[in-house]
């Protein structure tokens, strides 16, 4: 069953160990940084600070630190099963016969019943603040790194609606608090937010929603297309809808179980200076001129919590926020590139640096058409490097990866130099989001390539292999486990 809501997602973490309550007085400009950033670095436990220094709320973070409790967010031994249930719809074919029709039903009704659902009240609405009575500094809001200008709110839910078509959509962005009743929200050049944002009128409505269940909180950071509702995709990954009640002051829909929602509105043209940034890139984002975001409303639950994640220097908590995404989404790209047998994002390339792919290389100049097709894919558009091996190779394990990359690249012949489009707080490019992508083809090359003949790559023989795998406790040689 999906979990319902962030009080269910701590009592699991709690019952698998997974959690500490930490009762100590800690102090959320700094400290709490510096805590956490050992604790994910140690693969430790998700923490519940429930005496910030300041706050009246306590504080949830590093819920998604490891990749064991992420495959507990979703319900899943592996995250290879959350894209397996995705692929079954995308690879949905014309029934033939009687049971793939009722297969097929059972899919389309699966999609149909992850609609989000509007209900009438909903424990996110249990207390209501407006006016003066709407205050930022009771919640515990982490100043996360020495070079901040202010505390940030780093793992928020977005909502947001086109003005032009009405969508929704939903995102992660992160928030500087200015003062009480307003903060900066940084929506990046590339994002679907900053996409309302530019089609606005003369207002536009936004809301924020903290402390959802996981698969939910996760749907905010999906780099989804800007027609499919993140709501839905998690209503279909949690395998029930989620549950959607109307705002207080604006017209917006927020999650009727989230433990704090933010209401507010942007006005055209108001901009302010937002910035610098401890980043996920392990470097400060300069600062820079953002959209400002006023509250009109808090609403939240009887003795709300507040999550919270801190980036910073990889590895850090987002990095398994990231790795979802990368499994989720392999069956949509093989979709579109279906000589794609998988990929890896590394966590130490901060996810926009670098993508090794792994091909089922079938013509000349095969890995050539993938470093721009890759290039052609949504946000991995804004790919750096791309480095292509052969099917046979595990993207995942570097130092195999590192070894094609040398052994099986002349730098003049296979490697790909242009210009495009970057991430926008990529900070070593001339020019801001823009400038040089790399692609490496590290794949076996064949004669119409121009190339010698290719050796072959020593192999022990099967046979052999066995054979010392079967004797291995009678050679009396410790291994390291």
């Amino acid at each position: 069953m999906a979990l319902r809501d962030l009080r269910e997602w701590i009592a699991l973490l709690e019952r698998e160990g997974e959690l500490v309550r930490v009762a100590a007085e800690v102090d959320p400009y700094l400290e709490i940084t510096e805590i956490v950033d050992r604790t994910v670095k140690a693969k430790g436990p998700a923490l519940l600070f429930e005496n910030v220094k300041g706050a009246r709320h306590p504080l949830l973070i590093n819920q998604f630190g490891t990749e064991r409790r992420m495959c507990l967010g979703f319900g899943v031994k592996s995250l290879d099963d959350v894209a397996v249930r995705l692929e079954e719809v995308l690879e949905m074919q014309p029934p033939q016969g009687l049971m793939d029709k009722v297969r097929g039903l059972q899919k389309l009704k699966s999609i149909a019943d992850s609609r989000p659902e509007l209900v009438k009240k909903g424990a996110s609405q249990e207390i209501v603040l407006t006016g003066d009575d709407i205050d930022l500094d009771a919640f515990p809001i982490p100043h996360c790194w020495p070079g901040d200008p202010a505390p940030f709110i780093t793992l928020p839910a977005v909502i947001t609606a086109d003005p032009r078509t009405g969508s929704r959509n939903v995102g992660m962005y992160r928030m500087q608090k200015i003062d009480k009743r307003t903060t900066f929200m940084h929506w990046q050049l590339h994002k679907d937010g900053a996409s309302d944002w530019r089609g606005m009128g003369e207002r536009l409505d936004v809301a924020v929603a903290f402390g959802l269940d996981p698969i939910t909180a996760y749907s905010a950071s999906a780099p989804l297309p800007k027609h499919i509702d993140e709501f839905m995709v998690a209503g279909f990954l949690r395998g029930e809808a989620v549950e959607l009640v109307q705002a207080k002051t604006v017209d917006l829909q927020v999650p009727a179980h989230a433990e704090i929602v933010m209401e507010g509105y942007i006005q055209k043209g108001e901009l302010g200076v937002e910035g610098p940034f401890g980043d996920h890139t392990g470097y400060y984002s300069p600062a820079d001129l953002f959209p400002i975001f006023h509250l009109t409303a808090i609403t939240m639950r009887r003795d709300a919590i507040y999550p919270s994640i801190i980036v910073g220097k990889p590895p850090a908590e987002d990095e398994w926020l990231a790795k979802a995404t990368e499994r989720i989404f392999l069956p949509a790209i093989r979709m579109t590139v279906p000589e794609i047998v998988d990929y890896d994002l590394p966590t130490a390339g901060t996810f926009h640096n670098c993508a090794i792919v792994s091909i089922r290389k079938a013509y000349p100049g095969h890995a050539r058409k993938v470093i721009n097709a890759v290039w052609a894919l949504g946000l991995l558009s804004l790919t750096k490097c791309v480095v292509v091996v052969d099917e046979h190779v595990n993207v995942h394990d570097y130092n195999e990866v590192f070894f094609k990359a040398c052994a099986n690249v002349d730098p003049m012949r296979d490697v790909v130099m242009q210009l495009g489009p970057l991430d926008q707080l990529d900070h070593a490019p001339t020019l801001e989001a823009f400038g040089g992508k790399m692609g490496i083809d590290a794949t076996h090359k064949g004669p119409a390539e121009g190339t010698r003949p290719w050796p072959e790559e020593i192999e022990m023989s099967a046979e052999i292999k066995a054979q010392v795998a079967r004797r291995w406790q009678e050679y009396g040689i410790p291994t390291n486990k």
